[in-house]
């Protein structure tokens, strides 16, 4: 067999060398495909969507056995949605075709009579329903897919000059002779077995060769799409990215640290279904649950009832309750047999912002634990911390039901809630026997930072300023920014003014009388859209999260708060250095506080068509997606051809009305 090459940089900025691992055995299969998308998530299957219809062979590698990501595995089956995007239906095409499956499903988009949401549903629906969407999108393009659920991407081959990924060694999963079904442990028990070569007493291994697929039409070329939920593509094949807080800059003036932080990203939840019951159920306190009860808070005030939290993420309800009201919000009350989705950040959110106890390990760490080194990967997340946030969300549950503290709002605002039970078993919602997901929602992974560009020569990103609707004439920017900074700030956002802004010499415009734009960036090679909040779950600032009378890390909400609607450009999709790697989801070039808002549930889906439409693009003609943008801003007639496929195709690249005649963006929530 062909040795395998993993690749090792003495920094992401030099020249890379090549080292060799070889498996203990040959693979137990080779299997060749013009596109592998690494991660079953909502941007993968969108990619895969899209692809198959293009005709394409795919390969769709998924570490759980569940498709969808947020709506299936990681239990957030609760539609993150803007009203003016909802009100216009104005979303890529198979994120519509889910939605009227979900539809279809129960006869109604809300069979959880939630309130976060238009649509909250069950997590084993979902899976079914976008396994089904894929069968069909192959059916309907004549392509092939070549599904690989429980496998994850040990080892990478990189050519000797570092651009091209020639293959990929993956491994998979099925439960060992006489050992317990799949999900009968929890993902810190099983990750490390996962991504071991050795059989074990609970896994056997498959190893499994992914090549390019033999064509005469596209010379062997093929294109690995990093759509996994940490970016671990990126990380394996150690291209330049970041991680955490971005340093305080004219284009991140939000940021709450003049220095980058690697370890501050966005706190991860697992998941967990509860039921409501007639009677009172037995409630057992986990080993653990004083470790995490200071930490248990309602948060808000307006917030501080059991029944609107119930209903917050409801994704079941057989029977109606009645109509109440709490806090502002309109409700109905819960009833036995109702099921709720917990995801909150004062309860089973885990929040970890140190070197200590960060989940996603930085390049550094990568580098100290051997992961980098042939053969040594093994997913690039800290095992204890998946751990603890498991441990925390079951004494979250049992807070719940029992628990009489609230670390933010005091004494005598909870009180037991005893008529529920935690769902837990292979046949319950979240397919696990602990109850818990099978994987953590994760909000924000390792970001790319894309090749060297026009008014960007450090690399590529999309930034706060290019989204945001923060007031930057705000005292705080104007008294905490150094002067030159809040010019360039000015000068940014000022449009056709912005020359006059950076000069700033008399009788022209000063930074405080600056137009203030009314729209996010318009970019020349928007692929795909996306709209929300900017919306954090911050770092706390001490370790453990958990501990006592710790707080979220000042300043990190100060990013927080409304965006326009926003494009994705297909520069943020690009890595450096190696020319057949693209990424989608949570991975493309962001800066922490625009990755806030782009991380949500159409946001992947239209990521990932882009991916799959850019991967199909470039294999027909034969060219590298860097190709169709390394001349912006000159005119790029591919890119224009690129681009009319994916509104043909009805994924859209831009809002309506989107140009730079129209400021005001306003009327749209």
């Amino acid at each position: 067999m062909k040795r395998l090459i993993s690749i090792t940089l003495l920094t992401t900025f030099l020249t890379p060398y090549s080292v060799t691992a070889t498996p203990p055995r040959n693979p137990d299969k080779t299997v060749n495909c013009e596109i592998l998308v690494v991660g079953g998530g909502l941007s993968g299957v969108a990619t895969a969507y899209e692809s198959l219809l293009a005709g394409n062979t795919v390969c769709l590698t998924e570490i759980t056995d569940w498709l969808g990501g947020q709506i299936s595995s990681q239990g957030t089956s609760a539609l993150d949605e803007r009203p003016t995007q909802r009100e216009k239906q104005f979303y890529s095409r198979g994120y519509l075709e889910l939605r009227n499956r979900i539809q279809q499903k129960y006869g109604q988009l809300n069979p959880g009579d939630c309130w976060v949401s238009d649509s909250c549903f069950l997590p084993r629906d979902a899976h079914n329903i976008i396994y089904q969407m894929l069968k069909d999108a192959e059916k309907q393009g004549r392509g092939k897919l070549h599904l690989f659920p429980n496998t994850v991407i040990k080892d990478l081959q990189i050519s000797a000059d570092g651009k091209i990924i020639n293959s990929a060694i993956a491994i998979q999963h099925q439960p060992a002779k006489n050992a317990p079904p799949l999900n009968t442990f929890t993902l810190s028990q099983t990750i490390e077995d996962t991504y071991s070569y050795q059989n074990s007493s609970r896994f056997n291994k498959t190893i499994i060769h992914f090549l390019p697929q033999q064509s005469k039409k596209n010379n062997n070329q093929w294109y690995v799409i990093d759509a996994s939920e940490t970016g671990e593509i990126i990380a394996l094949a150690d291209v330049p990215y970041r991680l955490g807080i971005d340093p305080l800059s004219y284009l991140e003036p939000s940021s709450s640290s003049t220095t980058n932080d690697p370890y501050c990203t966005q706190g991860f939840t697992y998941t967990f279904a509860m039921e409501a019951t007639k009677e009172p159920q037995p409630q057992i306190m986990p080993p653990s649950y004083h470790q995490y009860a200071p930490y248990f808070s309602y948060e808000l005030s307006r917030l501080a009832n059991f029944d609107l939290v119930f209903t917050y993420r409801r994704i079941w309800s057989p029977q109606k309750g009645k109509q109440t009201r709490f806090g502002g919000i309109n409700f109905t009350i819960p009833t036995p047999g109702d099921i709720s989705m917990q995801n909150w950040t004062w309860g089973n959110d885990y929040r970890p912002g140190t070197a200590q106890d960060n989940l996603i390990y930085t390049r550094q760490q990568l580098q100290a634990t051997g992961q980098l080194q042939p053969g040594g990967w093994k997913g690039g997340l800290r095992t204890e911390t998946l751990r603890k946030g498991e441990e925390k969300a079951l004494a979250y549950y049992y807070w719940l039901v029992a628990g009489t503290t609230d670390s933010q709002l005091g004494a005598n605002v909870k009180t037991p809630q005893p008529k529920n039970r935690l769902l837990t078993g292979i046949n319950s919602p979240m397919g696990t026997a602990s109850g818990l997901s099978k994987y953590p929602y994760m909000r924000e992974g390792r970001r790319i930072i894309g090749r060297p560009s026009w008014g960007q020569p450090q690399g590529f990103g999309i930034w706060e300023v290019d989204i945001s609707r923060h007031n930057y004439h705000d005292e705080y920017y104007r008294k905490t920014l150094p002067a030159d900074m809040y010019r360039q700030l000015k000068a940014t956002l000022a449009g056709i003014e912005a020359i006059l802004v950076i000069r700033g010499i008399r009788g022209e415009v000063s930074p405080n009388k600056a137009r203030k734009r009314r729209r996010s960036t318009i970019f020349p090679d928007a692929v795909g859209i996306g709209h929300y909040a900017i919306d954090f779950h911050p770092c706390m600032l001490n370790s453990p999260p958990e501990a006592p009378g710790n707080i979220e890390r000042p300043g990190e909400r100060r990013g927080g708060g409304n965006a326009y609607p926003f494009q994705i450009a297909l520069r943020a999709m690009i890595t450096q250095k190696i020319d057949n790697l693209l990424v989608g989801g949570k991975s493309i070039a962001t800066s922490h506080i625009a990755a806030a808002a782009y991380r949500v549930h159409s946001f992947e889906w239209s990521a990932g068509a882009a991916a799959g439409t850019v991967a199909s693009f470039a294999l027909k003609e034969n060219i590298a997606p860097y190709q169709l943008v390394d001349d912006l801003p000159r005119l790029e007639p591919k890119l224009q051809v690129l681009k009319g496929i994916l509104e043909k195709n009805g994924n859209p690249t831009a809002f309506p009305d989107t140009s730079i005649f129209n400021q005001n963006w306003e009327k749209w929530r």
